[in-house]
């Protein structure tokens, strides 16, 4: 027991494990000493999170040149993860000379074997986001930026049914329900919004396109939540080292892929700067801002934060397509985007949390007797007594019960 949270260690990797209903207390304890200065950095996160968000799909459509990617994705994944790892050292050294004396140094070997072995997890959202990396640049041949980012929001309902079955997470009905809104405003834009006519590898293109939007949905979920659990099971740790290590695992499977790509395209594919110009330099930085934040999201925040925050997005892609490329802004768009914000307000509002918090209090409050409750209850009257004779002077009639007995 460390901190309110239970370990277990692996005898074969000596790995240090945390139980799956005790992995967001950390955050929990976090959240309650909250300072006004981290609320508002807090906002700034969302702030800029909904920019980077809201910027991506459209330097994606940026770089297509008729139609088509003249560059690797992944070569840009692989670019992205790369600039990461950078970062995170960068933070990583200046977090290690501002340590106090006294402190485990951040850069001992020792430190780094133990936290590696520590945060293996983190190597499977890692593979998980290499391959949703990849589909984002597939989606963008399908749909329009404002659709690709509406369809992301499906996140939220996936998210939330992982989060219920792998770490626990407890939702009030109010918040079902406004999960349940979510999607309906999701559907609403998505009528009339598959193209029609032509195919791809032999597959009607709504076909295709519905293949890809499951994967597309289920993957990215499946990363953030083990993501989020990874993250919060080693609190302690130090985010910018897990972040070397997650952007390390990720560096890793993306040039695996682009090997996968020389074995089948032939040596000339390995050159991963072909194609690439100044929009995508933009797009690799604006997606290293994007994974940079959202590993603050998923340590310190929540996963379902996290999307909704992305979800904020969608109205100013939305705007910036209409206004770059001329796509059309149709009632259906506006109609779904009114209800998810109704949606989102539903959800973090006061009286849709009230139930979740009792569920949590009368889980973590230990179930006594009704001896030791009698007990306890005496022992408290008794002392309340005793310290109103200690510090008052008061006269007979004054101690004479309110009500009679």
């Amino acid at each position: 027991m460390k901190n309110g949270m239970i370990e277990i260690q692996c005898s074969v990797c000596h790995s240090k494990l945390v139980s799956t209903k005790a992995v967001s207390r950390a955050y929990d304890r976090h959240r309650s000493k909250i300072s006004k200065k981290h609320r508002a950095l807090n906002v700034l996160l969302v702030v800029g999170d909904c920019m980077l968000v809201g910027l991506q799909p459209i330097l994606v459509y940026i770089s297509k040149v008729d139609g088509k990617f003249k560059f690797s994705p992944i070569s840009v994944n692989f670019l992205t993860e790369i600039a990461k790892v950078i970062f995170a050292l960068v933070m990583l050294l200046i977090q290690a000379r501002n340590q106090k004396i006294g402190e485990k140094p951040l850069l001992s070997f020792s430190t780094f074997v133990q936290s590696a072995r520590n945060n293996m997890l983190l190597a499977v959202p890692a593979l998980l986001y290499a391959i949703n990396n990849y589909l984002k640049f597939i989606m963008q041949l399908y749909f329009n930026p404002a659709t690709v980012k509406m369809l992301s929001n499906l996140k939220v309902l996936v998210i939330a049914i992982l989060l219920k079955i792998i770490m626990k997470r407890q939702f009030s009905i109010i918040q079902c329900e406004a999960l349940a809104l979510l999607l309906i405003g999701i559907s609403i834009n998505q009528m009339q919004a598959l193209p029609e006519g032509s195919s791809r590898m032999d597959v009607p293109l709504e076909m295709g396109a519905y293949i890809y939007t499951f994967i597309f949905v289920t993957v990215p979920s499946l990363a953030s939540v083990f993501n989020e659990y990874a993250l919060k099971s080693q609190y302690d740790t130090s985010i910018y080292l897990q972040n070397l290590f997650l952007y390390g695992y990720g560096a890793i499977f993306n040039f695996l892929g682009i090997l996968g790509t020389v074995v089948i395209k032939g040596p000339e594919s390995f050159d991963i700067l072909h194609g690439h110009s100044k929009a995508t330099m933009l797009l690799i930085i604006n997606n290293a801002g994007q994974g940079i934040l959202s590993s603050f999201f998923f340590k310190y925040a929540d996963t379902i934060l996290k999307k909704y925050s992305s979800t904020v997005a969608t109205i100013f892609t939305g705007f910036a397509s209409a206004a770059l490329f001329g796509h059309t802004l149709t009632i259906n768009f506006m109609l779904g985007i009114s209800i998810v914000f109704i949606s989102m307000h539903q959800f973090f509002a006061p009286i849709s949390k009230v139930k979740e918090e009792e569920t949590r209090v009368m889980e973590l409050e230990p179930v006594k007797s009704d001896n030791n409750r009698s007990k306890d209850s005496k022992f408290i009257n008794m002392t309340a007594g005793a310290n109103e004779e200690a510090s008052h002077r008061v006269d007979s009639d004054a101690r004479q019960p309110l009500l009679p007995t």
